[in-house]
């Protein structure tokens, strides 16, 4: 089901026109409503006269995180507060949060995109939506709620959490579609076992899984044990929240809803743009958004974007998985390491279970690297042998991918705390010492 053939369809020449379009009139707004884009605009020597066409966007300046910090709470609003109608605020926990708003307008366009974001995993008005996002200032919730109300499915807001009885509900009201975290998606299954329930028997067909970083083998495991179709979203606080842009059917990168958010990849180093199939930052430009119109805001995610034609029809390009970002990017020993490098190579050993958490720390002038891993039940030994074949077995896979050593901690099973929202995975106690 394509929800909105017209724009998710559109010819590719028509679509640029209606960006270029879209561009001028943001940009106008940003410039004559929000003094920290007029500041950054003359800084930088550009005037919304110099913007003709889509092309033009590489003139404009970046947007930053910093800026959001900068412009607390209201600071990046292009219109009077009487005007915005909800906020919401990012889920950070250093600081103070990231204040977005919307307009009447925002919420409606967020409730558009968010039901193409489930139209393209086959989600249909007759479907039974299980929100298990939080709600609150996290965008996920509502997000997804209001976008199962607009495809005119039956929502359930849940929220995160009480995971017996998100397994009750959704057996009694026949859940098809769950939207939560995938590493809730993994707690889910695990509760479901303890429980003896078989998740096989319930209506499940699609999940719609974002707000943390996966791999193909994350996917695999959720697939075989919900069992459901996993549809990678995704989207930020900072453009609107999710349904910025979703895998389809064919799982095979995530269409951007370009007639309102528009991507560009750069070089994280240089800001340079670069082409078509190379991997690098996302950058996000909001075409549409009246109560805080975001131009160029590098997202830190390192992805890239693919143009070539895809099965379902849609015309939009697509980005692939983001496979790290250049901000929680780890520096060992002189190395890169991203943590969903970490997860692939676990995700590959049998007897392994999909919970673990990342210890960076020095040891006198050298970085040490640790991962604790916890061991499924069924491979859980109390014989020494059998348990340091299997820690020799990461370690050496893990030097393979890696290029560096890594002290490997096996963990009982159900001993690594589970998350029922974004899971905090990477510990880095250097910057401590």
């Amino acid at each position: 089901m394509i929800l909105n053939p017209e724009f998710e369809c559109m010819d590719r020449k028509q679509l640029r026109q209606i960006q270029g379009e879209r561009l001028r009139e943001v940009v106008r707004r940003a410039y004559e409503k929000i003094p920290i884009y007029r500041r950054k605009f003359e800084e930088h020597g550009v005037h919304p006269d110099d913007i003709r066409d889509i092309d033009d966007i590489v003139k404009l300046p970046f947007t930053t995180k910093e800026d959001f910090r900068t412009a607390y709470p209201f600071g990046l609003f292009a219109v009077p507060l009487r005007e915005i109608v909800r906020v919401h605020a990012s889920s950070g926990t250093t600081g103070k949060p990231t204040v977005v708003g919307y307009t009447r307008r925002d919420v409606e366009i967020w409730a558009e995109t968010c039901a193409r974001t489930l139209a393209c995993g086959g989600g249909t008005p007759d479907d039974v939506l299980q929100v298990a996002y939080g709600y609150g200032l996290f965008t996920g919730g509502l997000g997804m709620h209001y976008g199962g109300e607009r495809l005119g499915a039956m929502v359930v807001p849940m929220s995160g959490g009480n995971t017996r009885r998100q397994i009750m509900l959704m057996r009694d009201f026949g859940t098809s579609l769950l939207a939560c975290t995938p590493s809730y998606a993994l707690l889910i299954a695990e509760v479901a076992d303890e429980e003896g329930i078989d998740l096989k028997k319930l209506a499940l067909k699609t999940g719609f899984f974002g707000a943390e970083p996966w791999t193909e083998a994350m996917r695999a495991q959720i697939e075989e044990r919900l069992p459901l179709k996993a549809i990678d979203i995704y989207g930020l606080s900072e453009v609107i929240g999710p349904g910025v842009a979703s895998e389809c059917e064919e799982q095979n990168g995530l269409h951007i809803f370009e007639d309102h958010f528009y991507p560009e990849i750069i070089n994280p180093e240089t800001g340079e743009v670069l082409p078509p199939g190379q991997r690098g930052e996302l950058v996000f430009t909001c075409l549409t958004k009246e109560a805080m119109p975001v131009i160029r805001y590098r997202t830190r995610d390192i992805t890239l974007l693919d143009e070539t034609p895809c099965a379902c029809g849609r015309t939009s390009r697509r980005m692939a998985r983001v496979t790290g970002r250049t901000d929680d990017m780890l520096i060992i020993r002189g190395v890169n390491v991203f943590p969903s490098q970490i997860e692939s190579v676990l995700m590959k050993v049998e007897g392994i279970a999909p919970h673990y958490v990342i210890v960076v720390d020095k040891s006198g002038v050298m970085d040490e690297l640790e991962i604790k891993v916890e061991v499924s039940p069924e491979v859980f030994s109390d014989e020494v042998k059998k348990m340091e074949t299997l820690r020799e077995r990461i370690a050496q896979e893990m030097y393979s991918v890696l290029g560096i050593s890594a002290r490997i901690t096996l963990a009982e099973p159900k001993t690594i705390e589970r998350s029922m929202g974004k899971s905090k995975r990477v510990i880095d106690v250097r910057e401590q010492k």
